[in-house]
């Protein structure tokens, strides 16, 4: 079977799930990557078998499946420092509580565990999301962070991170963690050094969002090459550079996305600066066979254009390894 394509609601979290869902089977996705916000998924009902079920109903309805499901936004509070005007912007009434830091960081990591149970009970064995970090705001390095500081971030992480794993663990799910600024693994030596500090369990693994990788100028195919097994995931989504005129930093000047006086900016699938087809088939060469997820953000093009034109991107590039008919032609079976 041809490995499914599916469409990452967080970016659709403003619409009902069942509006998503309408859309992306009209527009021929296999499936979705569904997001644990808006109304599309709560954790905190994992127990809850008729709202389970509900779900699923949803999807059988508009000829979808679901293979992984997302949690970047608690994910994000879990090792967040500081906790404050942004991640109230981000979280639930019920994680963020009282806003105590110390208490959204707790109240995320629980629903990060029932987020790992809600995806067993959906029968999904990936889980997506980001881990925040207590050293990200140090990535400029001034003034000067001591390497103490540093090993204290990674500590911080397994200390807050391993009890969620555990409860993966035993409930057969793995979490895919985003390479991404912000977090605690946001590129490739940073992504070594939390493997380390996870002590490379097999809980933890990655999504690999080729995007994020170009405009740090990273090889986001060697980044599969090495990594390949840990690819957990994979998001579509396309970054385009607009440096080289002097003015456009790689950092974005705090200015707003799709604006030309970024150095970079996220870009229609297809269009930007990734090397799909290479891609493409190092995914097949390290035999990856879980779901292709369209994640849409760009700001410069309607996602009702977007979405379905990224999908027939993805389908035409996504091919399978044509290992039956390699093998076939090689074969010395049935010489004279």
């Amino acid at each position: 079977m041809a490995r499914p394509i599916t469409l990452f609601t967080g970016q659709w979290a403003d619409l009902p799930f069942e509006e998503v869902a309408r859309l992306a089977g009209e527009w021929g996705y296999d499936g979705l990557e569904i997001a644990c916000w808006g109304d599309h998924l709560d954790p905190w009902r994992w127990d809850d078998d008729a709202y389970v079920q509900s779900r699923r109903d949803v999807l059988e309805k508009n000829g979808l499946g679901v293979w992984a499901i997302s949690n970047h936004l608690k994910g994000q509070a879990v090792c967040d420092d500081p906790i404050d005007q942004r991640h109230r912007d981000i979280l639930s009434d019920r994680v963020w509580g009282d806003g105590d830091p110390e208490g959204v960081r707790r109240r995320a990591a629980e629903e990060m565990q029932h987020t790992a149970r809600l995806a067993a009970k959906l029968g999904v064995d990936t889980v997506v999301g980001f881990t925040g970090s207590s050293i990200w705001k140090y990535v400029a390095m001034f003034p000067p962070v001591s390497a103490e500081a540093v090993e204290a971030g990674y500590q911080d992480f397994a200390d807050r991170w391993n009890p969620i794993l555990d409860v993966f663990d035993e409930v057969g799910v793995r979490f895919a963690h985003e390479v991404h600024p912000s977090e605690i693994a946001y590129d490739y030596w940073t992504t070594v050094r939390t493997l380390e500090a996870i002590g490379h369990r097999e809980a933890f693994g990655l999504n690999w969002d080729p995007s994020h990788m170009i405009w740090q100028d990273l090889d986001p195919v060697g980044f599969l090459w090495d990594f390949q097994d840990r690819i957990y995931h994979v998001d579509c989504k396309d970054t385009k550079k607009r440096m080289g005129n002097g003015r456009n930093g790689r950092l974005g000047s705090h200015l707003a996305w799709a604006d030309p006086r970024r150095g970079w900016d996220f870009i229609s699938t297809g269009h930007g600066d990734v090397p799909w087809e290479d891609a493409f088939r190092t995914l097949n060469t390290i035999g990856y066979q879980g779901p292709i997820s369209v994640e849409w953000e760009d700001a410069g093009m309607d996602r009702l254009v977007g979405a379905p034109e990224a999908l027939e991107f993805v389908r035409r590039l996504a091919f399978d390894a044509p290992e039956a008919a390699f093998d076939a032609a090689f074969s010395t079976k049935g010489d004279a």
